[in-house]
């Protein structure tokens, strides 16, 4: 497990912040999140290996998503 920082909100990896999901997402909906990030990831390593940039591009845009739902980018859960 990473360091998180006194308020809660990031994680430190390699002396860099990394924002926190957010800690009151209901289990069931972060589950959904993290499978479809799961989900993402593997069909951006798909697109890589393929070298078919619109996969990767709709792969990205997707793990985007997913990280926004999660709360670990756009607007602050706090």
């Amino acid at each position: 497990m990473y360091p998180t920082t006194p308020d809660g909100r990031y994680f430190v990896v390699k002396q860099q912040l990394w924002r926190c999901s957010n800690p009151s997402l209901p289990a069931a909906k972060r589950e959904a999140f993290v499978a479809e990030l799961m989900s993402a990831r593997r069909a951006v390593k798909e697109a890589k290996r393929a070298e078919d940039a619109q996969a990767l591009k709709s792969a990205r845009a997707r793990v985007n998503e997913a990280k926004i739902g999660l709360g670990e980018r756009g607007p602050v859960w706090w």
